[in-house]
């Protein structure tokens, strides 16, 4: 367990457990900060992972507790980590990762979930790619699509690849979103598909948004 204190004096405790684990140490950061910031550059995501070294880090059965005032907030499991090192140090998930969010009760509230994944400690990113899946448990919407950066700093996911967001009434589509990081509030730019409008007590109208690629 490691008990760690922010610029405010408040107290962030990190619980760590996981089987045949071959490591010194793993660095986990979830911060607070403001919401909806600026965008890093996805370019350099893109560019900084070296396949020619070997990790100096390795685990397999990955499961990290994240509280806060002795509560736990969230719960991070991987089937395996790879951490390396260097000017741009990052941790490695190749078969991908599920991070369950918990309310106050220890009810399961949101979950983000990948097959693939990289955190880059700098920055304090996690890039997610194939098949990745948001969903809020207590709204019933989930989120699909191919690639989702999670700026943990700012508690912020946003992607600029196609996506795919489904309610019990709603499917839409928009290449782009964003949203805080329990998909709780969120956006989608250049947005097609159906939902439902509400006009008055007893009136609902479907609306239906046609968007060819020449609009787009």
């Amino acid at each position: 367990m490691l008990d760690q204190r922010d610029n405010k004096g408040q107290s962030k405790t990190m619980i760590k457990t996981s089987s045949n684990i071959t490591m010194k140490n793993i660095a986990i950061l979830l911060g607070l900060a403001m919401f909806f910031s600026c965008s890093p550059d996805l370019e350099k995501i893109e560019t900084i992972t070296r396949k020619d070294e070997l990790p100096v880090e390795e685990a397999e059965n990955l499961r990290i507790l994240y509280s806060s005032h002795a509560r736990i907030q969230m719960i991070m499991e991987a089937p395996q980590m790879e951490r390396y090192e260097g000017e741009e140090p990052y941790m490695e998930l190749p078969e991908g990762f599920v991070m369950t969010f918990y309310d106050e009760h220890m009810n399961e509230t949101s979950r983000i979930s990948a097959n693939y994944a990289i955190q880059y400690e700098k920055d304090d990113l996690i890039d997610a790619r194939n098949d990745v899946v948001v969903e809020n448990m207590e709204t019933r919407e989930k989120l699909n699509t191919e690639q989702l950066i999670w700026d943990r700093k700012n508690e912020l996911i946003y992607s600029e690849k196609f996506v795919k967001v489904t309610s019990e009434e709603d499917v839409l589509y928009g290449q782009g979103f964003e949203s805080d990081e329990r998909f709780t509030t969120w956006v989608i730019t250049d947005i097609w598909g159906s939902f439902s409008v509400d006009l008055g007590p007893d009136e609902e109208q479907e609306e239906i948004l046609n968007q060819t690629e020449s609009e787009q």
